[in-house]
């Protein structure tokens, strides 16, 4: 398996696939690299490049004092220091996306050849970090990926139109079967680390940071932690933001969806105008 060493030592589980432009995908807080498999096959000319954040997936699980955005914008450093990429395109949904401005907040801009963020931005809704902590670092009361399925299936109201396969893979993306019921894909004490950690405020330095690079935002139309008024300021504040509002999707739009294709492609060509 491919993993990459952090500067801590800690192993990090990555997959690295395809030809052209190094497109780096981070996943939401507690998902791994299986949030990329609905887009991957729309990609072309891409080499995509999915990472699971440690204490997510098959990366280490390193203890929750580690599970911080600065750690895994080191991580991510890392890795394009241990691939011999100079620079990349950076998609991050959720969680990732936080670390993706953290990455040029950090000081390395200079490593990103453009950011786009799915469904997530510089102010997060206390109504989707009540949901987080609702069931963050919590095993599922249902016992099999079908029972997993429908839960979702039942609780994402703000989704329309998915079939119930997506809703399955997703259960078997976030759960492995084991004897007794389900177990997380990642390290439960991700809670300890998501209630300790100060609330976050608005982030518009780490948006900021972002000048000059090309940018592109996805919104969930029912997204409870990207607001419609957050991403109409973050238009205003970057006038050649690529932006969507995915409808029929919540928190977070799956990256196939025709308003979501459009907006990376026309991302990923200024990427790759700026790549030269």
């Amino acid at each position: 398996m491919p993993f990459a060493r952090a500067r801590d030592g800690a192993r990090l589980f990555f997959t690295d696939e395809g030809r052209g432009l190094p497109l780096l995908a981070l996943p939401g807080l507690t998902r791994n690299g299986g949030d990329f498999d609905h887009l991957a096959p729309h990609l072309s000319g891409v080499r995509l490049i999915r990472l699971d954040a440690r204490g997510r997936g098959r990366s280490d699980w390193t203890g929750p004092e580690t599970y911080t955005v600065a750690q895994e914008a080191a991580d991510v450093l890392a890795l394009l220091d241990a691939l011999g990429i100079g620079r990349a395109a950076v998609l991050g949904t959720s969680r990732g996306g936080i670390v993706a401005m953290a990455v040029a907040a950090g000081g390395a801009g200079d490593r990103l050849l453009g950011v786009a963020l799915n469904d997530v931005g510089p102010v997060i809704e206390r109504a989707g970090l009540a949901a987080i902590e609702a069931y963050l670092g919590r095993r599922p009361a249902a016992r099999t990926h079908e029972e997993a399925a429908a839960a979702r299936a039942r609780l994402s109201p703000g989704f329309r139109d998915v079939p119930f396969a997506r809703w399955l893979h997703e259960a078997r993306n976030h759960y492995e079967a084991v004897p007794e019921g389900l177990r997380l894909r990642y390290d439960p004490r991700l809670r300890e680390a998501f209630l300790a950690a100060p609330a976050p405020g608005e982030m518009w330095p780490l948006f900021d940071a972002l000048e000059g690079l090309p940018l592109a935002a996805l919104r969930g139309e029912a997204s409870d932690i990207l607001s419609a008024g957050t991403l109409a300021a973050m238009r205003a504040h970057r006038p050649d933001l690529i932006a969507a509002e995915v409808p029929g999707r919540g928190h977070v739009p799956f990256l196939d969806e025709a308003e979501s294709l459009a907006t990376l492609r026309a991302w990923l060509d200024l990427c790759r105008a700026r790549a030269g």
